[in-house]
């Protein structure tokens, strides 16, 4: 763990390379024992390690944060999460029929069977046969990567259906088949984390990796649901509210956006209107995701070219978007232009809690490896703090149900994200106590109080199954827009805010699953590009809205969906 902080790009931390890294010189040791020759390196090593460490100010970072983690992380690979393998079985049999019958859509377009998995044999058939648009031919044939295939979307319609394919087949083969490999005989997951693996300090996992449990799809998301709490017990979960961006306006002492994060506003709504220089409310969907592109790319440096594919437009219009930005947020240009000096003046940058990375890129003089220094240099103080806060606040909650006696375990790290294992009777408790310990893990200019219209930077849940969590905090989410979308309105037809609606969900929720559809393409049906009408129901979003049992109102309409989709309500108690 010494060593990691010293050197986070290190490939390995053995013990023999890392006494040759510092010049150690072993104890005297007459025994021919392997481990005892080791200990004699070690001994020497620790003091050379702890020197350094001492050297860089890295002290508590090593001794209050990175070796408590190890006991932490130790216990969440033990205690393992709890998988619905039957349930997951099923699912996969869902998966083989979609992907079947995507297989012989795909046939019917090519007029012909081929072995899609096949990149030769597909490349021949979309630039051959089909005479798409494709670069040049190699010995291994034509490339039919992920973004040659976007590129040509446009072209054909094949081109969907082969990129749904692949997705469906990643879902069965990796997420499906992989998972059911690694259940323990206890009907647990039980992951291995890695402590010293990335470049930033966050922690990653494998055999599986559950940081990669997909929510981004409709599809996707369905795996959260089998991973649920044993017996009796429920899983609360709590996330960071836009960590990384509340990150970087305390490291920026960017006014606009601290101001921003403490009213309570949504920082991307509030992005897209001063940047296109409108009132909040009448800023579009399309307007807040193309600046929260912007909000997310600039520390990672990203350039005109990179986000007007990103978000569909000209380079130029891409390039107006950051100027804007920028000028809008003048703390955060200052920083990216004090970071990118201070790591060529020092040779590397640092988290708030002293996290250090090594930068030799920025003395570099080929220029594409010097702008990936910069990029790094100004993204590693963000990440790296962001990582820093969520080990803090693992090693908070694990000592405090330890220390308050609780029966709840932490059993899961995702990202910004912490799940714990708790009993009925805790519930009220460990929530409390979550969102204490992970609000008290760092003191940000850009935090605020919860109040009913401001949320709190930390966000607790409780469910019995993962994917209940994700579906209540996007409603909620929905419910606590003040300019975003809103699904909800109430009898005289305004649009209904939290305080109408968040009594709702006191009581034991209700889901309504709705008709796959949006306004215009009604039963999921529309033309393809000759005119015939084919059914496309499957490229449609899945809406779903929350309400209380007992008292449901008559009357909830949704807007931008189509009359059929209101028609084809059904109601599931108990779910």
């Amino acid at each position: 763990l010494a060593a990691y902080l010293l050197r986070p790009t290190a490939s390995d931390y053995t013990t023999d390379r890392l006494a040759a890294e510092y010049a150690v010189v072993p104890l005297p040791c007459e025994s021919e024992d392997p481990l005892a020759q080791e200990m004699a390196k070690l001994i020497p090593l620790a003091a050379a390690l702890e020197a350094k460490i001492a050297q860089q100010e890295q002290q508590w970072l090593l001794t209050e944060v990175e070796q408590p983690l190890a006991e932490v992380l130790a216990s969440m690979e033990l205690i393992g999460f709890s998988l619905d393998t039957e349930g997951l079985a099923a699912y996969g049999q869902e998966l083989d029929t979609q992907l079947t019958a995507r297989a012989e859509e795909i046939y019917e377009l090519a007029g012909g069977q081929f072995n899609i998995n096949s990149p030769m044999q597909l490349g021949n058939v979309l630039f051959e046969k089909l005479g798409l648009p494709h670069g040049k031919k190699t010995q291994r044939g034509y490339s039919t990567n992920a973004d040659v295939l976007e590129s040509l979307r446009d072209k054909h319609p094949i081109i969907d259906c082969i990129l749904d394919y692949r997705k469906l087949a990643k879902l069965k083969n990796t997420y499906v088949d992989g998972l059911i490999k690694v259940v323990g005989e206890d009907g647990r997951v039980h992951s291995i984390f890695k402590q010293t693996e990335t470049r930033t300090g966050r922690i990653s996992s494998a055999e599986p990796n559950l940081q990669n449990i997909p929510v981004r799809t409709d599809v996707g998301s369905v795996f959260r649901k089998f991973f649920y709490a044993a017996g009796d017990r429920t899983l609360v979960d709590a996330d960071y509210s836009q960590i990384e961006l509340r990150v970087l306006a305390h490291i920026a002492q960017d006014e606009n956006m601290i101001e921003g994060f403490r009213s309570g506003a949504d920082i991307h709504t509030q992005t897209a209107a001063q940047v296109f220089g409108m009132p909040p409310e009448y800023v579009t969907s399309q307007m807040r995701s193309r600046a929260k592109a912007v909000n997310f790319g600039i520390v990672y440096g990203i350039g005109a070219y990179s986000l007007s594919k990103d978000i569909g437009v000209t380079v130029a219009e891409a390039n107006a978007y950051i100027n804007g930005y920028l000028r809008t947020y003048h703390g955060v240009r200052q920083y990216m232009e004090d970071t990118k000096q201070f790591a060529k003046d020092h040779g590397y940058v640092k988290t708030l809690f002293g996290r250090r990375r090594d930068l030799p890129e920025m003395s570099a003089t080929n220029r594409i490896t010097k702008a990936f220094g910069e990029r790094v240099a100004m993204n590693t103080p963000i990440q790296g703090t962001a990582a820093d806060i969520i080990k803090i606040a693992m090693v908070r909650v694990y000592r405090r149900l330890q220390a308050e006696g609780l029966k709840s375990r932490l059993i899961l790290q995702v990202h910004d994200e912490l799940i714990v294992e708790t009993t009925p009777d805790e519930i009220d408790t460990v929530k409390a106590l979550v969102q204490q310990e992970m609000s008290g893990a760092a003191e940000l200019s850009a935090s605020s109080a919860a109040t009913a219209d401001t949320p709190h930077m930390v966000r607790v849940r409780a469910a019995a199954r993962m994917a209940a969590m994700v579906l209540r905090s996007f409603i909620i989410f929905l419910l606590r827009s003040r300019s975003g979308i809103r699904l909800f309105r109430n009898r005289r037809g305004h649009s209904a805010h939290a305080n109408d609606l968040q009594p709702l969900f006191q009581q034991r929720p209700l889901v309504f699953p709705l008709l796959r559809g949006t306004q215009g393409l009604h039963h999921g049906r529309g033309q393809g590009g000759d005119g015939q009408e084919k059914d496309i129901s499957h490229k449609l979003p899945v809406l779903a809205a929350v309400v209380p049992t007992g008292d449901v109102p008559e009357d909830l309409p949704l807007r931008g969906l189509p009359v059929a989709a209101h028609k084809a309500v059904k109601v599931h108690a108990g779910v």
